[in-house]
């Protein structure tokens, strides 16, 4: 006879793997959206903070966007090159880069108005459906957090 416990470690009943298999699933759909903007899914996911929030330091910009500064500094850069952002040391204390939108990265925040609504439409996906999944995962990332004293 089966017990429930057998099941426990099965792979298709972990949490964490639904939601890395679905994370790397929309992500994939979002590739030949952003491709229209040039940017990969990490560069908009920068943008969109940037854009909500500008002028903000790279500490503060890899908190929001749960990336260490060896990830986001090479991703910088590259924003930086293609004429997105600026970065720019505090005078104060120089450890400190400040990250800015330039006027070509403000502007590209019209185009990419619509790249919720492509997505959702290529993934068969209803708003609101949407909406419940992300405030679910929201309440569970803010307990895992508070579990974790952040």
């Amino acid at each position: 006879m089966k017990r429930v416990e057998d099941d426990v470690l099965k792979l298709e009943n972990q949490l964490c793997f639904s939601v890395y298999a679905c994370s790397r699933e929309i992500i994939k759909l979002y590739r030949p959206i952003l491709d229209e903007l040039g940017l990969t899914y990490t560069q908009y996911v920068t943008m969109l903070a940037l854009w909500e929030r500008d002028g903000v330091t790279v500490k503060e910009l890899g908190q929001q966007l749960y990336l260490d500064s060896g990830t986001l500094t090479p991703l910088l850069k590259k924003l930086e090159g293609m004429g997105l952002v600026t970065r720019t040391r505090e005078k104060a204390d120089e450890r400190n880069v400040n990250i800015g939108l330039t006027e070509k990265g403000a502007a590209l925040k019209a185009q990419a108005q619509e790249v919720p609504d492509k997505l959702f439409g290529i993934a068969g996906i209803e708003l609101k459906e949407a909406l419940e999944v992300q405030a679910k995962v929201k309440s569970m990332l803010k307990k895992m957090q508070d579990f974790q004293g952040k």
